[in-house]
C-alpha cells in the first residue's frame, strides 16, 4: 500500500514537472525562433561577432558558474588537507614527548627509594662515612626531609667532614655512590686547610628520593 502511495506521489510529481517544463519551453520558443530569424538576417561579419560574443558569454559562464566554485573548493579542500596534516603533527609530537616523560619516570622510579616506615638516610650515610673516613672525621651530620607530594618525599643528608685527605674524601664519594640505595650528592665544597696542604675540610649533601610509607 506505501509503495503505491509512493509510486502516486512521484507520477504526480513528474506531471507537474513536464508541465512546468512544457509551459516554459511554451514560453521560450517564440523568443529563441525571435532570436534564431535575427541571427539569420544578420551580415556574415556580423554573424562573426555574435559568435565571439556568445564564444565569450559562455567561458564566462563556465567560469563562474562551474571552474571558479571548483577552484574555490579545491582551495577550501587544500586548507583542510594543510590543517589536518598540521595535527597530524602535533599529535605525533605529543606521543613523542610522552613516551620521553613516560621514559623519563620509569627512569625515575628505578631511582626512588624503597623506603619503609624505619627508613633513615641518615643513618645509611653516616655507616658508610663512618666506614670510609672514621666517625671522628666526621663533623656534623644534618638530615633535612621534606614531602614533595602525598606519595614522595626528599631525604635529605648536611655533611661537614673535617681533615680529611684527598684518598679518603674519594673513597667516601665513592661508597655513597656505591650504595644499594640510590644516593644523589647534589653538593660538594672541598676547601683546603690551610693547617697542612694536603687535608681537607668538606660539606656535602647526599639526598635520595622515598616513596610516602
Amino acid at each position: 500500500m506505501a509503495s503505491g502511495i509512493g509510486e502516486r506521489i512521484s507520477e504526480a510529481f513528474h506531471g507537474v514537472a513536464d508541465e512546468q517544463l512544457r509551459r516554459i519551453s511554451e514560453r521560450l520558443d517564440p523568443m529563441v525562433s525571435n532570436l534564431r530569424a535575427r541571427y539569420q538576417k544578420l551580415e556574415p561579419r556580423e554573424k562573426v561577432l555574435v559568435l565571439v560574443a556568445g564564444s565569450l558569454l559562455s567561458v564566462f559562464l563556465v567560469y563562474n558558474l562551474v571552474y571558479g566554485p571548483i577552484q574555490s573548493w579545491q582551495a577550501s579542500l587544500d586548507s583542510r588537507i594543510a590543517a589536518r596534516q598540521r595535527e597530524l603533527a602535533d599529535v605525533r609530537h605529543l606521543s613523542r614527548v610522552y613516551s620521553e616523560l613516560k621514559l623519563d619516570l620509569a627512569t625515575a622510579e628505578k631511582r626512588t627509594v624503597s623506603t619503609g616506615k624505619d627508613f633513615s638516610l641518615f643513618s645509611v650515610v653516616e655507616t658508610s662515612l663512618t666506614k670510609s673516613v672514621g666517625r671522628n672525621k666526621i663533623g656534623s651530620i644534618t638530615p633535612s626531609d621534606k614531602k614533595i607530594s602525598d606519595e614522595l618525599i626528599d631525604y635529605e643528608v648536611n655533611v661537614k667532614l673535617s681533615d680529611v685527605s684527598l684518598a679518603q674524601l674519594v673513597d667516601a664519594l665513592y661508597d655513597v655512590k656505591a650504595m644499594s640505595v640510590p644516593i644523589v650528592v647534589s653538593n660538594l665544597n672541598v676547601k683546603k686547610r690551610t693547617q697542612d696542604s694536603h687535608s681537607y675540610d668538606v660539606e656535602l649533601t647526599c639526598s635520595a628520593v622515598g616513596r610516602n610509607g
